[in-house]
């Protein structure tokens, strides 16, 4: 069912100068510069959004930290060892790579996956610290399995913060909402048997993977969905979370559903868009819950129109939570904060 709010939190005035935070989101230079100039993959579109963070009303609303390198540890709670080590060592082979797809491969992929990795920690650690939401520029890497990448996706952090939120700061229910185009088939398997963690994966059901992997729940929307009706699945997904009584929620906030995607297939606006965004916001934070936001999927082309919805994805996450500061209890009292996981982001 969904949480009372009386009024919403976009009708309420925002709160006077200085009682309000600026939301902290996590980037490196390596989300762009780790990724060869010359593969597929449109890699100036983390540097063109730290760009547009750094100007007007952003700055304002939203604080850029330096991400983190993950621990190797950290990576052992989802994926198995030896994939783990290859990956780390440099002696993944070929196919191994192409899985993955992020060609042509560079060392740099080490180091920036690892940041990607630690962005999502620190997010994660913040919100067990003070409540509220945080994020990470990059990631929402759910085609990652246990012991293998795939479609662009190297570790799954959507997993590894699923289980260092239990084992390591104190969650007791974590849910997992993905409403990229494409299923969060890797975030599905790796899960699978872990009772502490939903996931529920809202994607278009003829797009990749093609060979799709069960979720806790798979709400599949056909190709050349429009606005009102994958809303209309939204909510369903929404109402799904909430019954589930999460501790906390880690959105996976992919904007490839855009009808100028070039890898999506559905037709949402960047209007439509913006209400998914504010409907999981509105419907996390009213019920006082910790979310930590990922950026996931879009690859427009031009990169333009991706770049504006994950501008709005963030500014819609630092707003609601802003406008939520002065008419909600305090998210931060009450949140668990277990043992410090590994090294990332400790003092």
């Amino acid at each position: 069912m969904e949480p009372t709010r009386n009024p919403s939190l976009w009708d309420r005035p925002a709160g006077r100068a200085g009682a309000h935070r600026r939301m902290p989101l996590w980037f490196h230079d390596l989300y762009t510069d780790g990724i060869h100039p010359e593969a597929r993959f449109p890699r100036d579109r983390y540097v063109r959004l730290a760009e547009r963070f750094e100007q007007g009303d952003a700055r304002s609303m939203i604080r850029l930290e330096t991400s983190p390198l993950a621990d190797r540890s950290d990576l052992l709670f989802a994926h198995e060892r030896g994939y783990v080590q290859r990956f780390l060592d440099g002696k993944m082979d070929a196919r191994e790579t192409r899985r993955i797809g992020l060609r042509p491969w560079t060392p740099l992929l080490i180091p920036r996956t690892l940041r990607i990795m630690g962005g999502a920690i620190a997010a994660l650690q913040h919100v067990a610290g003070t409540g509220g939401l945080a994020g990470n520029m990059a990631g929402g890497t759910h085609h990652a399995h246990r012991d293998f990448g795939s479609g662009y996706c190297v570790f799954n952090d959507l997993a590894v913060c699923a289980r260092l939120a239990v084992k390591e700061f104190g969650f007791r229910r974590v849910a997992v909402l993905d409403l990229d185009v494409h299923q969060g088939d890797g975030t599905a398997t790796i899960l699978a048997d872990e009772p502490t963690a939903l996931t529920i994966s809202v994607h278009c059901a003829e797009n990749f993977p093609f060979r799709k992997a069960d979720s806790d729940h798979d709400l599949a929307v056909p190709a050349g969905t429009g606005d009102d009706s994958y809303l209309a699945v939204v909510r369903s997904a929404i109402d799904i979370t909430v019954a589930f009584q999460p501790d906390i929620v880690l959105f996976q906030g992919g904007v490839d559903g855009l009808e100028s995607d070039a890898l999506g297939r559905l037709s949402l606006s960047r209007d439509g868009m913006r209400q998914r965004n504010r409907m999981v916001f509105e419907s996390v934070l009213g019920m006082g819950i910790p979310c930590v936001v990922f950026m996931g999927g879009g690859y427009s082309n031009p990169i333009g129109p991706t770049v504006d919805a994950f501008y709005d994805l963030f500014m819609d996450a630092a707003w609601a939570d802003q406008r939520a500061l002065t008419g909600r209890r305090r998210l931060g009292s009450g949140t668990p904060q277990g043992r410090l996981s590994s090294s990332v982001g400790r003092p």
